[in-house]
């Protein structure tokens, strides 16, 4: 009986040690560096980088944009009160009125267009024919 336990516990430990072993080869290529996982989180990895360098350099763009808009809104609104101020100003001026013109008794008939002689088109074999006889 102690043989049988004997070969079972030889029996479990080889399984053991062989399910091990499986076990390490597939984790080695779960995280092989080009194709497993691994590689996917280093690939991943450096594009976070790139991704937040653009970004911290759009970020600084946006801002110098936004003070370069804020200075021409600022700038708006000063030219928008100056108009204001002129058009109040326009409506103290005395109405001018336009100066009279001679009314004219006569009227002008419009000239007609002269229609020509001959025909517009041509074509050339009546032509060549008419100037045969």
């Amino acid at each position: 009986m102690e043989l049988v336990a004997d070969i079972f516990l030889v029996a479990g430990a080889l399984g053991a040690g062989l399910y091990c072993f499986v076990l390490a080869r597939r984790l080695n290529r779960f995280n092989d560096l080009e194709k497993g996982v691994g590689g996917a989180v280093a690939v991943l990895s450096a594009q976070v980088d790139d991704l937040s360098k653009t970004l911290s350099s759009a970020r600084a763009a946006s801002d110098g944009s936004n003070a370069a808009l804020d200075d021409l809104t600022g700038r708006a609104e000063s030219v928008a009160a100056r108009l204001e101020l002129l058009m109040a100003s326009l409506h103290d001026l005395p109405d001018a009125t336009p100066p009279e013109t001679p009314a004219t008794t006569e009227r002008v008939e419009p000239t007609k267009p002269v229609a020509p002689a001959g025909p517009i088109f041509v074509r050339h074999e009546r032509a060549q024919q008419g100037a045969q006889q």
